[in-house]
C-alpha cells in the first residue's frame, strides 16, 4: 500500500500534523474546508524532497465534500482530535491525514502518463459498505449473476460516470471498525452544486490531473482541514 498522505478537510493542528505525516511522504494532496460544516473547499499538491520543505505544484482547485461537511476521520492521524467523528452515511467526508490506495476506473489503462496502482472494474467489483459485514469497508468481487443477498455493497461500475476514476482514501481502514465510515475516494463530481455523502468530488479534468501526478515510487499521504491560525502557521512554516 502506497503511503501518500491525502489531508482532508479540517486542519489538525501542528502536533498532529507532524506527527501524521511520515517523513518519507514526498507527494501531499492537502485539502481545506472553510468550516467543519462546509460542503465547498480546495485542494492543492504538494511536493518535497526527502527531509526538505513543501512546495505546491498544482492548484488550488475546487473541491465538494459531504453534504454536511467534514469530521475526524480514522487514518495516520486526526482519530484523536476532540470534535465531530466521521460515521457511516452521516454526510460528511474524513479530516485527518490518510494513506492513498489504489486507483479504480473503467478503462483497461491510467491515463496518459499515469504510473501508479490501477485496478480497472468490472461489475463483478463492489465495496463493502455494511457495518455488519465480515468484508465492511474492503474492495471484494463477487458473482453478479449470483451477488450475496445477506450483505449491500456499493457498486464500482455502474455505468455512472462520477466513478469513471476512482482514488482509494484509507479511512477507517487497518482494521476497519464497523460504523465508522466506508468507501471513501476521490472521484468526479456530478455537478457544480452536488456534495456527496462522504467522498470528495472535483471536475474531471483535476482529477485525471491528481491520478497522472502519483508516482508509484513515491511515498503519498492526503490530509485536510479549515484554515484556522494554526494552519496558517503550518503553511507559512512547512510549505513554500
Amino acid at each position: 500500500m502506497r503511503s501518500l498522505a491525502i489531508g482532508l478537510s479540517m486542519m489538525i493542528g501542528i502536533s498532529a500534523y507532524a506527527a501524521g505525516v511520515p517523513d518519507d511522504c514526498t507527494q501531499l494532496i492537502l485539502g481545506i474546508a472553510p468550516t467543519w460544516n462546509s460542503m465547498r473547499g480546495e485542494l492543492r499538491l504538494l511536493e518535497r524532497s526527502r527531509g526538505g520543505a513543501w512546495a505546491a505544484v498544482a492548484g488550488p482547485f475546487p473541491v465538494l465534500f459531504g453534504k454536511n461537511g467534514i469530521a475526524w476521520g480514522t487514518g495516520l492521524a486526526g482519530q484523536n482530535e476532540p470534535g465531530l467523528r466521521k460515521k457511516e452515511r452521516d454526510g460528511r467526508a474524513p479530516a485527518g491525514v490518510f494513506e492513498i490506495g489504489q486507483v479504480f476506473g473503467y478503462n483497461p489503462h491510467l491515463p496518459a502518463g499515469g504510473d501508479y496502482p490501477y485496478h480497472q472494474v468490472t461489475e463483478a467489483d463492489v465495496w463493502s459498505d455494511d457495518p455488519r459485514s465480515p468484508n465492511y469497508n474492503r474492495h471484494i468481487v463477487i458473482d453478479p449473476k449470483n451477488p450475496p443477498d445477506n450483505y449491500t455493497h456499493e457498486k464500482m461500475r455502474s455505468g455512472d460516470f462520477a466513478y469513471e476514476w476512482l482514488i482509494d482514501i484509507r479511512h477507517n481502514s487497518d482494521p476497519p471498525v464497523p460504523g465508522a465510515g466506508s468507501a471513501i475516494f476521490f472521484h468526479i463530481r456530478r455537478g457544480e452544486n452536488r456534495p456527496t455523502t462522504g467522498c470528495t468530488t472535483m471536475a474531471k479534468e483535476n482529477l485525471v490531473k491528481l491520478i497522472t501526478w502519483l508516482r508509484a515510487n513515491r511515498h503519498h499521504h492526503v490530509a485536510a482541514s479549515e484554515p484556522t491560525s494554526m494552519l496558517r502557521t503550518i503553511a507559512s512554516s512547512r510549505i513554500r
